[in-house]
């Protein structure tokens, strides 16, 4: 999995319309976050989108794929769909598809939390 730096910039000017989008190295690829919330991934120059039950049949609509990545003669599909082909041509374009990836991963973060409380009053 190899991506380029400069394919990643340029995700996160166009999914900029969320926020401040910042830019992490990992795995050979990019985690792209929003107030510490990541949203977003590359890898091979791909970018993703995370999805979730509210939001994936939107993507699926679009023809979108999940990521998928084999590790240890493991197939693994992440909570992530490929950014439907016109997101990637501009920044209004993008801009409803990186609200909801958004969206997604904020509500995410809300189960793990609640997750995370309920553990702890047992």
């Amino acid at each position: 999995m190899k991506t380029s730096n400069e394919f990643a910039l340029h995700s996160a000017e166009l999914l900029s319309t969320v926020g401040r989008v910042t830019v992490r190295r990992m795995f050979g690829g990019y985690g792209l976050y929003c107030d510490g919330t990541m949203f977003a991934l590359i890898a091979d120059d791909v970018l993703y989108l995370k999805v979730d039950e509210a939001n994936c049949g939107e993507f699926e609509r679009a023809g979108a794929t999940p990521f998928v990545y084999e590790a240890k003669g493991r197939r693994t599909v992440m909570s992530y769909f490929s950014a439907p082909g016109p997101a990637l041509e501009s920044r209004e374009l993008a801009a409803p598809w990186a609200r909801s990836a958004y969206a997604a991963a904020l509500r995410a973060r809300a189960c793990k939390g609640t997750a995370a409380r309920l553990s702890r009053r047992k």
